[in-house]
């Protein structure tokens, strides 16, 4: 039987999600105590790659079991599994649906401050670049559901089939203080380092160092940048994961650290 796996990780020791050679990753974690627990090798097919040091508070993997689980499955994973992963579901499907190709809506959330904090360097990027021009950011935000070709804002166009993305909801947040920042975006697919090269130039029109004109250039264009400016993967996580058949509630308390009401901008 196929199950999904819903769960969330904090990333920060990780290379990212997807196995590599050269780097500890949360899949071959998952897959190891996997293995171990059913006795035979388990390999998992994961909704999408995160990056190193990216976190997920929502996650979806599917694997195919052919034991029946035991009704202490989840509580025996979670105590194998170090304290950095968690399970939160395991749900049974009808059929052979997948968690990567099936999702039809990813949401990432990327926060930030702006003073040197001993306690959020895990959770949030540390921006100390001076007082943001939030209303130019804003604008910049505001053109990404009005284009669709994200060739400019990825590390290796030229490795993906096209880079046309359905960008559907993109928000800038800021706490009463205006010292905890989010930038969140949904779409239906996410190119290689995308987020991360929107909030780097983002954080540069904020900082007068690019001005949204030129930002929307590249989206008009396509034209990919002599230098990108890609944000820290420290802060960036993947928020929610929506399929046809299946919409659950995030966790919210793995990435709302700030404890503040956010504000739009």
């Amino acid at each position: 039987m196929r199950y999904f796996f819903h769960i969330g990780y904090n990333g920060h020791t990780y290379g990212g999600w997807q196995r590599h050679p050269k780097a500890n990753s949360v899949q071959e974690i998952i897959e190891t105590a996997l293995s171990g627990i059913l006795k035979t090798p388990t390999g998992i097919v994961g909704c999408g790659r995160t990056d190193s040091k990216v976190h997920a508070s929502q996650y979806f993997f599917h694997v195919d079991i052919d034991l029946p689980l035991r009704d202490d499955f989840i509580f025996i994973l979670n105590k194998t599994l170090p304290h950095n992963i968690a399970i939160f579901d395991v749900i049974p499907m009808d059929g052979k649906q997948h968690a990567r190709f099936d999702a039809v809506q990813r949401q990432y959330d990327y926060y930030w401050h702006t003073y040197k904090n001993p306690f959020l360097g895990q959770l949030s990027s540390f921006h100390q670049i001076g007082k943001l021009d939030l209303l130019e950011m804003k604008k910049a935000v505001a053109l990404l559901p009005k284009y669709k070709d994200y060739r400019a804002f990825c590390t290796t166009p030229d490795k993906n089939e096209h880079t046309i993305c359905n960008v559907m909801d993109a928000k800038l947040y800021c706490a009463a203080n205006e010292e905890h920042f989010r930038f969140h975006i949904s779409s239906n697919r996410f190119l290689s380092k995308m987020i991360r090269l929107l909030m780097g130039n983002i954080l540069r029109i904020g900082s007068h160092q690019m001005s949204v004109d030129e930002f929307e250039h590249h989206l008009i264009s396509k034209e990919i940048p002599r230098d990108f400016h890609a944000a820290s993967g420290v802060g960036l996580y993947l928020s929610k994961v929506t399929y046809p058949y299946l919409n659950l509630a995030a966790r919210t308390e793995f990435n709302n650290f700030a404890k503040s009401s956010w504000i739009e901008i």
